[in-house]
């Protein structure tokens, strides 16, 4: 179950002096860290292998673009560690640590010197679900969990299963791709998994597999063993410009998963943190690539949203036709705004929610009880609505 963590581009045996040179300095903004076992699914010909660009430094992140929390996830927190922006759901900061940094990474304010999110003691986050019985489910993230050792863990996951009201633990991590072994070699973690999901009361693992080749044996031994305990596996990641943005690999994503009991969940749209401009694809562009995938796989693999984690909610983008594009509050962190829908007039350069002008047209829910027999009565901000 050990591994080697390398912590600095020097000890990369598969770049040239050259590219050391060239990196240097992206590492000294953004961190460096991988194991050894990821790194050697790198294809070291090829300069623009898709495992490589997931986790070795690039020159472009030096772009002064983006901020360090574009969704204002630190508005959100109400106790030390802890975050509360959807009405049912608290997030557990609870390790600053990841088996590899992720280039294109969402939360990059962790991992810097000033960071203070993450607290060695969430007795209080703990106590503020306590007192929330409006919190079904609680994500445990950071950094990824699975860094804790397991003794760590149990010690978690033991107070939030003593809370009645918690249904759902949900375990965010990248090691299933990162570092399997940690996983299929730990019984004493399969163990701590499979005593406290329960059939009433599940454990979700939030997996974070992004390339399908980052799907290998270990890794289908990490995720068998987990099934195997009872957990739940769901599947997110962004697309990525020059990793995952081909219907091609998308949907080949899609299907793999799929295929080893995994469910793709959320398919997120890059977000603007600073020096991720570099892996960004456009959304409608991402939308397109993302409803191809889905065509080329079944209703199983193919129950994934594409959304985008805005600082006012998590926004699902619904359809684009030729004029519009139509989004719509998937969760909110106002609750009147759950289910919201929004039509922009489409921008094929926007990368953003706050790249779009005024909508076009927009409905709340509430506004759909609003009616009579005859018609619908909408707010229209300058397009045809006649009565139908």
């Amino acid at each position: 179950m050990k591994t080697h963590y390398l912590t600095s581009v020097s000890q990369i045996k598969g770049l040239s002096p050259e590219e050391r040179e060239e990196i240097a300095e992206t590492e000294r903004w953004f961190s460096f860290r991988a194991t050894d076992y990821y790194l050697n699914l790198i294809d070291w010909s090829d300069p623009y292998d898709p495992i490589r660009r997931i986790v070795v430094p690039d020159i472009a992140e030096l772009e002064k673009d983006g901020d360090l929390d574009p969704s204002s996830e630190s508005s959100y927190t109400k106790a030390p560690g802890l975050q509360h922006k959807y009405a049912r759901t608290g997030l557990l900061l609870v390790s600053d640590r990841c088996a590899g940094l992720c280039r294109y990474c969402f939360r990059k304010r962790l991992f810097v010197d000033s960071a203070d999110e993450v607290v060695p003691d969430i007795s209080l986050g703990i106590e503020y679900i306590r007192n929330h019985p409006e919190i079904t489910n609680v994500l445990l993230t950071g950094g990824d969990p699975l860094m804790l050792p397991t003794r760590e863990l149990r010690k978690i996951i033991e107070e939030i299963r003593s809370i009645d009201h918690v249904k759902i633990i949900r375990i965010g991590s990248k090691m299933p791709a990162y570092f399997p072994m940690r996983i299929s070699g730990d019984q004493e973690l399969l163990d701590l998994l499979a005593e406290y999901s329960l059939p009433e009361k599940r454990i979700y693992l939030m997996s974070q597999f992004t390339h399908p080749r980052e799907i290998t044996p270990e890794a289908m031994e990490a995720v068998t063993a987990l099934l195997d305990h009872g957990v739940m596996i769901l599947n997110q990641t962004p697309v990525l410009r020059g990793i995952n943005d081909s219907a091609e690999v998308l949907g080949e994503l899609f299907r793999t998963l799929s295929f080893i009991g995994v469910s793709p969940y959320y398919i997120f749209q890059c977000r603007p943190t600073r020096g991720n401009r570099t892996y960004a694809v456009p959304i409608e562009e991402g939308y397109r690539i993302f409803e191809e995938a889905r065509a080329t796989a079944s209703g199983i693999a193919k129950r994934a949203r594409f959304v985008m984690s805005h600082a006012t909610g998590k926004i699902e983008v619904t359809a684009v036709t030729r004029e519009f594009i139509v989004m719509k509050y998937h969760q909110a962190a106002d609750p009147d705004e759950m289910g919201k829908v929004l039509v922009f007039r489409r921008d094929p350069s926007a990368y953003w929610l706050d790249d779009y002008s005024v909508p076009v047209d927009s409905c709340d829910i509430s506004d759909l009880n609003n009616h009579t027999s005859s018609h619908i009565v909408r707010k229209s901000y300058g397009v045809d609505t006649a009565s139908e």
